[in-house]
């Protein structure tokens, strides 16, 4: 699963990475660890925001991580739906997968190993340091509780898409993100409504190869930040690292 992410990219490299047109929301402040339900910056593909145009544009929108589907009688469903399967998100979650893909722009992620009857954190992530994009759906709830025109009657939520992990990451966790490679950013993003286009750009997206880092436990504190969370961790003899 991916349960704890970084994103430390400023909205200007976000922009010239992902040849972003509209940006939306509010601007975040880096974060060495986003937790789930917090706000997080997503790359989308729509139309303009309040404009006349046509044809969709690429946006940069701030949204909460943890998704909310349509159907959902309380916002409080995406503080457990945080994470959506590549196996089963055709069929579970037709609509945004059809209609609502995204990128969720990463330095790299958390994962926890077991190791005896402990866990040791590790920090997942390019071999160059390199911006990630994470594959996310994204969901629009309607708050049944708020009257029409409250600012927050609208709420806007994602979730990471998840498949089985191999080589390297699989002794840590069974389970990884998809990472979209830049050359399939645009076919990604590009929703035309049928969810079995969805199923076949994951097929085509090659498995990832990121560089495993033995971390602090400081992390697994969400109200831990700060670069020095993915610093490599000194080894304790009394802490269960292999």
């Amino acid at each position: 699963m991916c349960g704890r992410y970084v994103n430390v990219a400023s909205t200007s490299d976000l922009q010239a990475e992902f040849d972003v047109e509209e940006t939306i929301g509010e601007d975040l402040p880096p974060s060495w660890n986003i937790a789930p339900t917090d706000p997080v910056r997503i790359i989308t593909r729509r139309r303009s925001h309040g404009g006349d145009a046509e044809q969709p544009v690429v946006q940069l929108r701030t949204v909460r991580w943890g998704l909310v589907p349509s159907w959902s009688r309380s916002r409080a469903t995406g503080a457990k739906m945080i994470n959506v399967r590549s196996e089963t998100m055709a069929t579970k979650f037709r609509v945004p997968a059809g209609r609502r893909r995204g990128l969720s722009p990463s330095l790299g992620y958390y994962e926890w190993r077991r190791v005896g009857h402990g866990k040791v954190p590790y920090f997942l992530h390019g071999a160059d340091g390199e911006l990630l994009a994470l594959a996310c759906l994204y969901e629009i709830w309607r708050d049944p509780e708020l009257p029409d025109g409250h600012p927050d009657r609208w709420l806007w939520t994602s979730a990471i898409i998840t498949r089985p992990a191999t080589d390297a990451l699989g002794h840590i966790h069974d389970r990884c993100p998809v990472i979209v490679p830049p050359d399939l950013y645009e076919a990604w993003l590009d929703c035309g409504g049928d969810p079995a286009v969805a199923r076949d750009l994951l097929d085509r997206i090659p498995e990832p190869h990121l560089q495993p880092r033995v971390v602090g436990s400081a992390v697994g504190n969400v109200g831990s930040d700060g670069p020095e969370l993915i610093e490599p961790a000194a080894i304790d003899r009394d802490r269960p690292v292999r």
